[in-house]
């Protein structure tokens, strides 16, 4: 059984610094893809970031320059590290194990419960 559990969120003022963790267990850590996703009140889950198996990343658009994700494959962990925040960050954020097609990422069935970071103007 695949588990996620996500940490590192918080409160923090405009223009602060954030890094979350996810340490995963019940897969194969090295040969996943990994992602992390948001959800902010009253929208739908969208796409953060990827990394893929063989580190290669990929970034949506508001979050290239600011967030930058990595992997520990030793610790079965992959962080976002989040700088220069806004308020439109504020979101639950969730980490997502699955793999690539080419330039795509398709996500696993598990999520883990995620981790509010809150960013106050």
């Amino acid at each position: 059984q695949v588990q996620l559990a996500e940490s590192g969120g918080g409160l923090v003022q405009a223009g602060g610094s954030l890094k979350l963790s996810c340490t995963t267990s019940g897969v194969i850590f090295s040969t996943k893809a990994m992602a992390w996703y948001r959800q902010a009140p009253g929208e739908a889950r969208e796409l953060v970031a990827t990394i893929s198996s063989t580190g290669n990343t990929d970034y949506k658009h508001y979050a290239k320059g600011r967030f930058t994700i990595s992997r520990d494959n030793a610790k079965n962990t992959v962080y976002l590290e989040m700088n220069d925040l806004k308020p439109e960050d504020t979101a639950v954020y969730y980490c997502n194990s699955g793999h690539m097609r080419g330039i795509y990422y398709y996500a696993d069935r598990s999520w883990g419960q995620g981790t509010q970071v809150t960013v106050s103007s």
